[in-house]
């Protein structure tokens, strides 16, 4: 007949027992413990999470605001009025878009003054699509009301892609791209 002591494995103590699961399971949790630690990073570093637009409102309704009030002054404009637009496109245009709406405008400043146009633009929808860093892509849709002459007013819209940096304390548009 087999006692409760002749059950046990000869050589393995029940110490032995408890230090060895002990151990397998301390092992099992260092390394469910690195498994989330990794998963953690990877949610941390994902691209999504670098884009702020995703995650801080107060920096994307600023870069919208500075950007669509620049679009609005850079493209409103009145027959006696045109100096001061080209000024307001030095202050906040800058690299290409600077260059591309110093080609358009030089096109449009004669029409202006012969036409009597007056062109009154408005960003009435904001996106920004990305802003990481000190770049934003924005998506900006425009309605455009033109006269010419004292006429009926004409309303179009228009759908721009806009890329802005910010240069100390003030978003510059540096790109700009018709859809």
């Amino acid at each position: 007949m087999e006692t409760g002591t002749d059950a046990q494995q000869p050589g393995v103590r029940p110490r032995s027992r408890f230090l060895l699961g002990t151990t397998v399971l301390s092992v099992l949790l260092a390394l469910v413990g690195g498994v989330f630690l990794y998963q953690a990073h990877e949610l941390r570093s994902a691209p999504a999470a670098a884009n702020r637009a995703l995650t801080d409102a107060e920096a994307t309704t600023r870069v919208g605001g500075d950007v669509g009030s620049a679009l609005a002054k850079v493209f409103s404009y009145a027959p006696g009025g045109t100096d001061a637009t080209e000024r307001s496109a030095r202050e906040v245009l800058s690299g290409r878009a600077a260059h591309q709406y110093e080609q358009l405008f030089a096109q449009v400043k004669d029409n202006v003054r012969t036409q009597r146009v007056t062109l009154t633009t408005q960003a009435v929808r904001i996106g920004t699509v990305s802003l990481r860093g000190d770049t934003a892509h924005l998506l900006i849709f425009l309605d455009q009301t033109a006269r010419r002459d004292g006429g009926k007013p004409t309303t179009s819209a228009a759908q721009l892609s806009v890329t802005a940096r910010l240069r100390g304390d003030v978003w510059l548009i540096v790109d700009i791209k018709a859809r």
